[in-house]
């Protein structure tokens, strides 16, 4: 287990998620404030967008524009060059639970994931299915049966989606076709057995590793936030875990960026509770220096 040195970025937040380096400066969504804002590596904050129903996964059209999940209502929304905030896409008919995070591609394709059930209420497990919403707005089912389809990557290439299954004990991977879709998927990482019934409780316990957020390196390796065991993970594909870097409190997401694309951002919290961190405001970033750079995206 590494011993690295963690600072604080900022603090004061409620459940920060969607870490994205964009443009000399960490984005992120703020749960229960209802904030998409982005931070300076001084400190200094910057409210950009205020999403009702709750923001989460962000990503960049090829023209600039910004796309934020709004979780609540299921719905994809694109920041207008003049601040305004518009639908970009309707995921309610596809979506079983709320949105979640999500990646896009260098051509403005968004893949988009959702809880598949009623996490914060305790419902029964259920899985989910992957998005895909062209620039048009049209939205596509890519994929089904995944266990709460999580933090998304696009390798460098352009060539494979890997997405995290927090609920699953494993990270997937799916070739990247170049009309959007999607190819069978497959384990890019298995770190135990899949869940067998739909109990929440036993779901959570019997996961070794709960993969949230990741960041992605050069090496091909993905810096894992791990929803259950307040640390970050660096696996390598194939599942090999080549760091473990203990945080002493909850992480949920992770993204790699600075000037050098070697500063590793982490969203902090105590837990995931809704009610605590909705009356709480205990979210940070933490960052620490790491050696391999950021590649692909987000």
């Amino acid at each position: 287990m590494a011993h690295r040195e963690l600072s604080v970025l900022t603090e004061g937040h409620t459940f920060l998620e969607g870490l994205r380096w964009h443009d000399g400066r960490l984005w992120l969504s703020d749960f229960y404030t209802h904030r998409v804002m982005a931070v300076s590596l001084d400190g200094a904050v910057e409210q950009i967008a205020e999403v009702p129903q709750q923001p989460s996964g962000m990503g960049w059209l090829p023209d600039g524009r910004l796309l934020i999940v709004s979780m609540r209502d299921r719905k994809l929304l694109r920041r207008e060059p003049d601040g305004s905030l518009v639908v970009h896409a309707d995921l309610s008919g596809v979506a079983s639970g709320h949105l979640n995070d999500m990646v896009v591609d260098q051509h403005g394709r968004a893949y988009v994931g959702n809880f598949g059930f009623d996490l914060m209420a305790g419902a029964p497990m259920r899985t989910a299915s992957l998005a895909r919403v062209d620039p048009d707005g049209s939205v596509t089912v890519v994929a089904d049966g995944l266990f709460f389809p999580n933090g998304s990557v696009i390798t460098p290439d352009g060539k494979s989606l890997v997405v995290g299954e927090t609920l699953g004990n494993r990270i997937s991977a799916f070739d990247l076709h170049a009309d959007g879709s999607l190819g069978p998927r497959r384990d890019w990482a298995l770190f135990g057995s899949q869940p067998a019934g739909s109990d929440l409780g036993q779901v959570l316990g019997g996961a070794k590793v709960a993969p949230d957020g990741c960041a992605q390196d050069a090496q091909g390796a993905l810096w894992v936030a791990d929803a259950i065991g307040n640390r970050v993970l660096r696996v390598m594909p194939g599942g090999r875990i080549d760091e473990e870097i203990a945080c002493g409190t909850g992480i949920f997401a992770a993204a790699l960026g600075g000037p050098r694309g070697t500063t590793l951002f982490l969203a902090a919290a105590p837990n995931f509770d809704e009610a605590q961190r909705r009356a709480s405001r205990e979210g940070r970033i933490l960052m620490t220096e790491v050696e391999v750079p950021h590649a692909g995206l987000p």
